[in-house]
């Protein structure tokens, strides 16, 4: 029986790890889809180790806002809150789910538990962000299937180099 608990440091290596193996099919599809030089300036040293670190930011500087998914003692999944209270929001900054685990309704569980955090802090809507590119295809049509409304943004790159 899965179930959700607030995050304990000592859980920080196998989120990483965790976390990479749920990426790991995500990030060959967006570098197949954008231009080399954008994935090259976000990625110079690769996308692992690029992950790893922002990730190991979240953990080790906003643990009060990460919520795990458990399986027994297992972690399986993990999400990031973020609040946004000037603009009555918060936001899934980062949500991660076991492929063993994906199709199972933890991501939903992570999403329910990120929720019902931004209620109690009193905002009255949340945001998420993701690709556009093949990769998060997935990500995006759960989001929708549970009623997420996309938000029409445009970002644009330019190489300075050339």
């Amino acid at each position: 029986m899965i179930r959700i608990a607030g995050y304990d440091p000592v859980l920080r290596d196998v989120l990483l790890e965790l976390s990479i193996r749920a990426w790991e099919p995500v990030f060959p599809l967006v570098k197949a889809d954008v231009s080399p030089f954008v994935y090259r300036a976000f990625y110079p040293e690769g996308w692992r180790t690029r992950q790893r670190s922002d990730l190991s930011e979240v953990l080790d500087k906003e643990p009060e806002t990460v919520d795990v998914a458990l399986d027994g003692e297992r972690p399986v999944g993990w999400v990031s809150t973020r609040l946004h209270l000037e603009d009555n929001m918060s936001e899934v900054y980062v949500i991660v789910v076991d492929p063993e685990f994906q199709q199972r309704g933890v991501g939903r569980m992570l999403l329910e538990q990120s929720f019902q955090r931004a209620r109690d802090a009193g905002a009255a809507m949340v945001m998420v962000e993701t690709g556009d590119d093949t990769g998060h295809a997935p990500a995006r049509a759960a989001y929708e299937s549970i009623g997420f409304e996309r938000w029409p943004v445009a970002r644009y790159f330019k190489d300075l180099s050339v």
